[in-house]
């Protein structure tokens, strides 16, 4: 059967790591008869320039058909600053595509590579060894919750205000979520809420420990407060298994974890939503690193988090494990040999990694 892939790249660099991401997954489909058909649209502020939109609803209806989404990055300085009014997901096109396709659980694994222990923040006898993997609810919380806006109040003053808001079934989806991914790891789950200030909280907590409880005894399980949690993955990250949190704490610590790995350009994410009746899992898999106008188009972007997201999605949307461990072996050989781009202190461009990457494939 011929699994359909659709390629978002987006703004700034999206295009050109996705396009390296997308070759690798071509040249391995060819090597292991893994039948894949691969389809272009656009995202972002390219797509708003073009019409009006940030993402088309024919893209959505593409979108939804695929097998998987391999997205680069959106947005930048021409579109940031654009005054638009209207909910979250008519200034996203990537918003749009986590709300609509039910996109709740992102997965964001902190692993360093041994070649870049150099290249982290924190002293490498920290870092060595770490493997952790952050799950951040996605589809929820303040950054949807209702009411939300900018008003001038009975003071006279304007007033800015968000809502976190999280229903029970909400939390039982992300903890299922996680809760199975920590079993199938080292069984260690560590759930990180404001429970001690925050109603919402307060529901997150107990609903995590009511389904720890019932459905997964043999996953052990903590909490920390968020302020709390972000000193713990500076301090000693090697005694993370998973983390768990709301999509606000889970879009600040992913961030800060990410320099455990030497750069942001690194990180690869997958967005999962639940599985279709016929057995496919909807995802998109994307680096977590920006569009980086400032090189776009100058062949300096780091493709390695786009091609680690490759292997996520060869993990998680075509159920082939075996291929993405191949990929992860070859971006290791390519950062042993030194072929490593400017970000990592290295003086190779897009082109040549991805030559290294696929020799090594």
């Amino acid at each position: 059967m011929t699994r359909q892939i659709l390629v978002l790249g987006g703004d700034g660099i999206g295009p050109e790591v996705t396009a390296a991401a997308e070759r690798v997954l071509r040249i391995l489909a060819g090597r292991h008869k893994l039948a894949l058909a691969f389809e272009h649209a656009l995202v972002g502020g390219a797509c708003y320039d073009a019409t009006g939109l940030f993402i088309t609803d024919a893209t959505m209806a593409k979108a939804k058909a695929a097998d998987a989404i391999l997205f680069g990055a959106e947005g930048g300085p021409k579109w940031d600053s654009l005054e638009l009014t209207g909910p979250p997901e008519t200034r996203s096109g990537l918003t749009r595509l986590r709300r609509e396709l039910e996109l709740y659980a992102n997965l964001r694994p902190i692993r360093p590579f041994e070649a870049l222990l150099a290249h982290s923040t924190l002293k490498p006898e920290i870092v060595r060894g770490v493997d952790f993997m952050i799950v951040r609810e996605l589809c929820g919380g303040i950054y949807f919750g209702e009411p939300r806006g900018i008003e001038r109040k009975g003071d006279g003053l304007l007033h800015g205000f968000d809502t976190q808001d999280y229903s029970e079934p909400e939390i039982e989806r992300i903890a299922h979520a996680s809760f199975a991914l920590a079993r199938s790891r080292r069984r260690k789950l560590c759930s990180v809420d404001k429970a001690n200030v925050m109603e919402s909280g307060i529901l997150w907590r107990r609903t995590l420990t009511r389904i720890g409880e019932r459905d997964y005894p043999e996953v052990e399980l903590s909490h920390l407060y968020v302020d709390n949690a972000a000193m713990q993955i500076v301090r000693n990250p090697r005694q993370f298994d998973v983390i768990v949190t709301d999509n606000l704490f889970g879009d600040i610590l992913s961030d800060g974890a990410a320099m455990i790995t030497g750069s942001l350009g690194m990180l690869p994410s997958a967005s999962l939503g639940t599985p279709r009746p016929d057995g496919r899992r909807p995802g998109l898999y994307e680096p977590v690193h920006g569009s980086a106008p400032d090189i776009a188009g100058q062949g300096l972007a780091n493709p390695l988090g786009a091609i680690m997201s490759a292997a996520l999605l060869l993990t998680h949307g075509l159920g082939r494990p075996d291929l993405a461990q191949i990929v992860e072996r070859a971006v290791a050989r390519t950062l042993e040999a030194g072929i490593a781009t400017p970000d990592l202190g290295g003086k190779a461009g897009t082109g040549e990694v991805l030559a290294a990457v696929i020799e090594a494939l």
